[in-house]
């Protein structure tokens, strides 16, 4: 009996190692497509060979050699590319190195990425606010419903004549933002244009991506479904005098590590501002284009959608800089609110992102009138603070149809093109081989949204020009997501061998179940650490990760990353299909 005990505590020591130790061979955890390119990175200072053997039998399906070394900008780090694109045979492998081991087990088969890409949307299901998640949807981590909010008080910063101070209102619905339990409406902007994105420039593959919520099969795609949970909520973030819309649904400061419906704090409608109108207005007409074809589901929802939109651009220009300024909202008004600011300082981005959907929308060009696209200069990557281009990929994607300017076309079009090249710029020189992380500015807050975003720019890049080097970049930035990295880790939970275990997410913390809620993405490697978590072990731009729920500057989870994550995965898969 002793020796089977002492069996299960070397087996589970190996088990920790295996987390925790940095192996040496770093590839896509998941698998490759049979016709894909499939590499894995080796830290190694030789140029030795290595196998590719079946998991199954154990056999060699493939030898090669380590490539030529490559330096690590960032750590000074050897790593060297083993190359087994040539095998194109479904089954399970894994690769091993003679003196360094083996690499984690992965597939290579058709649609490899259909579990990944449907579990990162389910994320969204479960960051759902005021339901039940019961266990035939949510499994294990089924809850009881939290933060009804049925009860929201207005702040002090967001009276109007027909709201007063502390004034009740409804405003049910929506996700939680991230690890924390509020909602935010420039961060629902982005992740919204994301998600609608995707089922507008791939509808055919989104009518069959399922996701097991409790909407699936009613004759909705479940991405569209899901982000209606969401549209409900921010249709109510509108006061209906004025067209303006509260920044963010909040406590006055952030829950406890509890699950959502032992949270019973007040929340509060806080100051109307422009940069939330503005992103307001965007996903209203986005929202307006796409659910018109489902009028008989979801009849007046479109009309709805429009009417709101059009009250918020008015609102706008009538406001074009009132900026959120939390510090100095709460000099001037109580209670004070500390929770995740969204300040922005700049709102040019997001005009041009609500003047191209509402243009798309409508086809009047006064909606463009005075708006600067900025075309002449180098594009931006999208983040929640940076929307303009989340409004090129609108103008391109329906250029035709709403005849717009063909000199703006193209020099939007050239624009993303060139983003795309300076991305594969040295790509051979890269030490994981990802466009991702040439830079230590890519290992910002939330580095892993960085990596999907890029991979979202290099297929619009494809979609322009049909040059392959486009599409397997942006796989190989789904490898770096996938286990491809100076971290060894898959980033998105419940996937990979070596894969996020303590995310800084309430649900997870507080649920008591081991494994976190699957799906979510984790915010990636960022040197600033400003959580000033202990358990970082590195410093390097790559690899200053720790999986650890203290970690909110790496480990915290965001709907504004996922939604990249879904649509790079969704459209890889829907690329595939296409070949």
């Amino acid at each position: 009996m002793l020796h089977f005990l002492c069996l299960i505590l070397v087996g589970f020591f190996n088990l920790l190692l295996a987390q925790s130790a940095p192996a040496p061979i770093r590839l896509n955890q998941i698998g490759f497509y049979p016709n894909a390119q499939k590499i894995a990175i080796v830290l190694s200072e030789k140029q030795t060979p290595f196998e590719l053997k079946d998991v199954l039998t154990g056999k060699t399906v493939f030898k090669g050699r380590l490539s030529e070394p490559r330096t690590n900008q960032h750590s000074g780090k050897i790593s060297r590319i083993a190359d087994f694109s040539s095998i194109r045979k479904a089954g399970k492998y894994f690769v091993e190195v003679q003196s360094l081991g083996k690499s984690a087990p992965f597939e290579i088969k058709e649609r490899v990425y259909k579990e990944v890409a449907a579990a990162s949307l389910k994320g969204f299901y479960y960051q759902r606010v005021s339901i039940d998640l019961p266990e035939k949807f949510a499994g294990k981590w089924a809850r009881p419903a939290g933060h009804p909010d049925n009860k929201v008080l207005i702040h002090a910063s967001a009276v109007s004549e027909s709201r007063p101070e502390n004034a009740v209102i409804s405003s049910s619905k929506g996700w939680y933002d991230a690890g924390d339990y509020n909602k935010y409406i420039v961060n629902s902007g982005i992740t919204m244009g994301t998600l609608l994105s995707l089922y507008e420039d791939y509808p055919s593959f989104c009518e069959n991506f399922m996701t097991n919520i409790p909407e699936s099969n009613n004759g909705v795609p479940d991405v569209l479904d899901e982000a209606l949970w969401n549209l409900r909520w921010m249709l109510t973030m509108q006061d209906p005098a004025d067209g303006g819309v509260y920044h963010k649904l909040t406590n006055p400061r952030f829950d406890g590590m509890v699950m959502p419906d032992a949270a019973k704090n007040p929340r509060y409608v806080v100051q109307k501002g422009t940069a939330a109108t503005l992103d307001f207005v965007a996903v209203m007409a986005q929202s307006a284009r796409i659910f018109k074809n489902f009028e008989n589901k979801f009849p007046g929802l479109s009309d709805s959608c429009v009417t709101a939109a059009v009250k918020g651009w008015e609102w706008a220009k009538k406001n074009p800089a009132v900026l959120y300024n939390q510090d100095e909202m709460n000099k001037k008004f109580d209670p004070d609110v500390v929770t995740g600011a969204y300040g922005d300082r700049d709102v040019k981005d997001e005009w041009v992102w609500a003047a191209a959907e509402m243009y798309a929308l409508t086809k009047k060009p006064d909606y463009l009138k005075d708006i600067d696209f900025q075309a002449g200069q180098a594009m931006p990557l999208p983040t929640w603070s940076q929307v303009r281009t989340l409004g090129y990929y609108t103008l391109i994607r329906f250029a035709e149809e709403i005849k717009a300017d063909p000199a703006l076309t193209k020099s939007l079009e050239k624009n993303i093109i060139s983003f795309a090249d300076n991305l594969l710029t040295d790509l051979e020189k890269q030490p994981y081989h990802t466009v991702m992380g040439k830079t230590a500015k890519d290992y910002s807050w939330g580095s892993s949204s960085v990596a999907a975003n890029q991979g979202i720019a290099l297929l619009y890049a494809f979609k322009l020009t049909k040059n392959p080097r486009y599409t397997q970049a942006a796989q190989g930035n789904l490898d770096y997501l996938l286990g491809r990295n100076a971290t060894g880790y898959c980033f998105l939970t419940g996937f990979g061998s070596k894969r996020v275990m303590h995310p800084h997410h309430r649900p997870s913390v507080a649920d008591g179940i081991a494994d976190p809620v699957p799906g979510l993405l984790s915010g990636g490697p960022n040197p600033a650490q400003q959580d000033k978590c202990t358990t970082y072990t590195s410093k390097f731009a790559d690899e200053s990760f720790t999986d650890d729920d203290c970690s909110y500057a790496s480990n915290e989870i965001a709907i504004n990353w996922n939604a990249p994550m879904v649509y790079l995965s969704a459209a890889l898969e829907a690329l595939s299909e296409m070949k």
